[in-house]
């Protein structure tokens, strides 16, 4: 093979490899990552198991919640966190901290994900992903063109992946054509099914469905956001629980650049995909540990009430006092003010001054840094303040 022909091959897309569709890996390289994200799981679900069924279902929420952002948030999407904390709160029974209007295509995205997740032990079939794909576009297409939704793409155009200018654009992938999309899933989905009762690890199963649905990319738009939704599937079926507890979107987006960069080396040359696999199991272990960071506030706020269980509070103060715990910590911007209470309660500002005191003598507030004006309290937890800016 001449110079020319070596590089040409190794740009070359994988799905046009003789060996496509089989993926290899090297589980000698893989098995510290994987020993690493198989220890976090065990962590994370031995934790989850610690912590009261409410707290629990607290937890799930900011999860579920948080990965639905994330996953908008990398197609460019951007979702408000509140509405979709309060259509989350409902779906798993929790009284919303308020009753938002939600979006159509919030409420779709949030059907795909439950679905993918309540539904881990159905088969994964061609009718079920039209129908999650009809509900992130519930009007059809977006704000900026029609599209063909509920089915997968015809358009006699290639499905190119490109960024930069008219005339300058770079074109990062090229998946199949659509002539070829149907037999490519009738494979994909084949495989996905087949491989639940295999020995197959399944986080590993994870990131191979991952990568092998984003080369087929079947739809016109959309492929990421279903692409992470059958990622979820594949570890609700791993776990064989529908619970959702890891952080795997929202850790894909923190790193972006690196996913998108991961991406697009595994679909180019060889079908040797133990660089992607690695990439991917690292991610998930620490997509558990933030999930276990989101327990261990579970754990605090448990522990905050069993401490004060034997002060009677009225019903203001448990609101602003659970509504402190459930921000976590540091992120009650600004503490609680006079002001802030009156707001939340709707009680008068007397009323509001005698109640914040009332805690602090209680030793559920502490006093902050600020002074006059700017008085503002804090919970009585080691690592919980908020402090201003300066």
């Amino acid at each position: 093979m001449s110079f020319s022909d070596a590089i040409m091959a190794a740009s070359a897309w994988i799905w046009t490899s003789p060996a496509w569709p089989s993926l290899t890996y090297d589980l000698e390289r893989l098995a510290g990552p994987l020993g690493r994200a198989r220890a976090e799981g065990g962590r994370l679900y031995g934790m989850a198991a610690a912590i009261g069924a409410h707290e629990l279902a607290l937890v799930q929420r900011d999860v579920w919640s948080g990965e639905a952002v994330a996953t908008a948030a990398i197609e460019g999407e951007t979702f408000d966190l509140a509405s979709v904390r309060s259509s989350v709160a409902r779906r798993l029974g929790i009284n919303p901290e308020f009753v938002a209007a939600i979006p159509r295509n919030v409420e779709g995205l949030l059907d795909v994900m439950e679905s993918a997740a309540a539904e881990w032990d159905s088969d994964l079939t061609e009718e079920r992903l039209c129908r999650w794909h009809a509900s992130l576009f519930p009007a059809g297409g977006t704000a900026l063109r029609s599209m063909e939704t509920g089915r997968y793409r015809s358009h006699a155009d290639p499905m190119q992946i490109v960024s930069g200018p008219i005339g300058r654009e770079v074109v990062h992938y090229e998946a199949p054509p659509s002539a070829a999309v149907r037999a490519e899933m009738h494979n994909f989905l084949d495989w996905f099914n087949r491989t639940r009762a295999t020995p197959l690890d399944g986080i590993l199963r994870a990131g191979l469905a991952h990568l092998w649905f984003e080369t087929i990319h079947p739809f016109e738009d959309g492929n990421g956001r279903i692409g992470r939704a059958v990622v979820d599937m594949a570890l609700a079926q791993d776990a064989r629980l529908p619970t959702r507890l890891h952080c795997v979107s929202a850790e894909l987006r923190r790193r972006q650049v690196a996913y998108y960069e991961a991406l697009n080396q595994a679909r180019r040359g060889t079908t040797d995909v133990t660089a992607w696999l690695e990439w991917f199991t690292n991610v998930f272990a620490d997509s558990c540990q933030a999930s276990a960071a989101l327990i261990n506030e579970a754990l605090v706020r448990a522990r905050f009430w069993a401490e004060h269980k034997h002060f009677a509070l009225n019903a203001r103060q448990r609101k602003v006092v659970n509504t402190m715990l459930e921000a976590g910590p540091g992120r009650f911007e600004g503490g609680v003010t006079q002001r802030k209470y009156v707001s939340m309660t709707g009680a008068s500002p007397a009323t509001s001054s005698r109640d914040i005191t009332d805690l602090v003598s209680k030793g559920i507030l502490v006093l902050g840094n600020a002074a006059g004006r700017s008085t503002y309290y804090n919970l009585a937890i080691a690592g919980w303040s908020w402090h201003p800016a300066g």
